[in-house]
């Protein structure tokens, strides 16, 4: 058996309880992988690397945690050197998946800061840039979500509603903007969509209105780029095992988590990796561009 299947194997097996889903649990936001039960299989022991970016580089925004670490992980054993955004708060989670991508070959560069401000949004683009010496891939995987409301819309709040759209949507905007002065032909723009844009919860209203954007966003992108040779492609994940997750949802919806998929369990961050590294590869997906790859334990994306 591959060690890619066997990571695939472990990942179920993490999952695998008494009642097929995880403890009860919370964190505050931003959330760190270290108090998870169990802790997500990134890839760490299971990814094993076919040099398909090699000498490329690559800016993940959320990359300290999560899908962004497993994304880091496999991009770095693929040969690509990669640039993490991230909140302060993250700083541990951060330094933690930059030893993974080390140990692989590969650099990493830490650039801690608020992407909902737009100054700070910019000059992580300039510095990854500055610092990895150009820029070949971006992945606009920093979001944000709030869960732990009665309702929906009426229990929405204006902050809430800014800090949801300034982090999932405003941030994407600055950060590609920002990058297209140094992609070039044959780069690659990947954005982070949902299950919720196809699929919406009554909790995650604002939320999942962003996702639905990020997929106009996507298609739109990929037209007014396309004759300068860029590709612009999402990948919609559906429940994933993330610090978003207890960081962001009532406790006692933990032990559920997933369990509504075809599949009938959650996503482990690994397993969205490889829909990345597809999406990144200039040889793999040349002509790919505009479209939007699921990754929902069988939950429509259409």
């Amino acid at each position: 058996m591959s060690e890619n299947l066997k990571a695939i194997d472990r990942a179920a097996a993490a999952l695998a309880g008494s009642d097929g889903g995880f403890p009860e649990q919370e964190q505050q936001p931003p959330g760190l992988t270290s108090a998870m039960e169990p802790v997500p299989d990134h890839g760490e022991k299971g990814w094993v690397g076919r040099n398909r970016l090699t000498g490329l580089k690559a800016l993940i925004t959320g990359g300290d945690s999560g899908i962004g670490r497993a994304v880091a992980i496999a991009f770095a054993r693929e040969g690509a050197d990669v640039a993490l955004s991230y909140l302060a708060d993250e700083q541990s989670d951060a330094e933690d998946t930059a030893q993974w991508v080390e140990k692989a070959g590969a650099k990493a560069v830490l650039l801690p800061g608020d992407l909902t401000d737009e100054a700070t949004a910019r000059k992580v683009v300039d510095d990854a840039a500055g610092q990895l010496g150009g820029l070949d891939i971006v992945v606009n995987n920093a979001g944000f979500q709030w869960a732990r409301r009665e309702s929906g819309l009426a229990d929405l709040t204006t902050p809430e509603l800014d800090r949801v759209f300034k982090t999932n949507l405003y941030a994407m905007f600055w950060i590609t903007q920002q990058a297209l002065q140094y992609l070039k032909p044959g780069s690659s723009i990947i954005n982070v969509s949902s299950i919720q844009a196809y699929d919406p919860s009554t909790a995650l209203i604002d939320y999942a209105s962003t996702k639905a954007a990020i997929n106009n966003f996507t298609v739109n992108l990929a037209a007014e780029l396309g004759e300068k040779g860029i590709r612009v492609n999402a990948v919609a994940p559906g429940p994933i095992w993330t610090p978003l997750q207890p960081a962001t949802k009532p406790g006692e919806s933990m032990p559920k988590f997933g369990s509504d998929t075809p599949l009938g369990r959650a996503g482990q961050p690994s397993e969205l990796a490889g829909a990345f590294v597809f999406l990144a590869s200039p040889l793999e997906a040349s002509y790919v561009s505009a479209t939007v790859v699921g990754v929902t334990g069988g939950k429509p994306v259409f």
